[in-house]
């Protein structure tokens, strides 16, 4: 079932100004390929994605990994077509 579309935002009403920097904390079980997951997803929205910026954060029991990246947002439809990538990614369990 596809989720329905948001109404568009007009420039002046959205809380972002684009292009910017936007954050997005994934979180998923530690395995090997979470993060070369998300970094391939990141450069299909933004490619001029710098991997080298990936912020990493383990639980405090190491069964869960947090990873922080910053891509260039340019639009509202960009970064909800992201988010949506990344929630029905096997590997992701919390996407912020």
């Amino acid at each position: 079932m596809q989720e329905p579309a948001l109404p568009p935002i007009s420039p002046a009403e959205s809380l972002i100004v684009y292009p910017s920097q936007f954050p997005i904390k994934v979180m998923g079980l530690k395995v090997e390929g979470l993060v070369h997951a998300i970094t391939v997803i990141a450069h299909a929205f933004d490619p001029a994605f710098d991997a080298s910026t990936i912020e990493l954060r383990e639980s405090k029991g190491g069964k869960y990994l947090g990873v922080t990246i910053t891509i260039t947002a340019t639009s509202r439809e960009q970064l909800d077509e992201l988010y949506r990538t990344l929630s029905t990614h096997p590997m992701v369990k919390v996407v912020l």
